[in-house]
């Protein structure tokens, strides 16, 4: 009896992703549990927080592709690197595409202010 891997992970592969690329602006909507209350009375809440950034990484493929997302917050750099197909993941939505060379944007994390800006991408036609 042999179990095809390659389809349970098919099965877990979300429909409704959309494209985005390293240098893109997204906001990942995130639903996170917290435990609340002590003793007897503990009970798992579920809320969801957005996490809006640059797309500085796109790496892997099928259920194991996973990308990372950096922002500015109270003037330190963080990074979160999410899972693209996890159950934990609601939304992903593109805020703005952004216009670069390269695959990986490991140089923004050197960059500070005005610097670490990534130029929009203009509309050909």
């Amino acid at each position: 009896m042999s179990i095809d891997i390659e389809a349970i992970e098919r099965s877990q592969l979300k429909e409704d992703v959309p494209t985005f690329q390293p240098g893109d602006t997204v906001k990942v909507t995130v639903e996170i549990k917290e435990a609340s209350g002590t003793g007897d009375k503990r009970t798992m809440r579920t809320r969801t927080q957005a996490f809006q950034g640059l797309v500085i990484r796109r790496q892997g493929a099928g259920a194991r592709e996973t990308f990372t997302v950096r922002k500015i917050s109270f003037g330190v750099g963080v990074e979160r690197t999410f899972p693209v197909h996890s159950p934990i993941i609601k939304d992903i939505a593109m805020v703005q595409e952004g216009d670069v060379r390269r695959a990986k944007l490991y140089y923004i994390r050197d960059k500070v202010g005005k610097a670490a800006r990534v130029k929009k991408k203009k509309l050909t036609g």
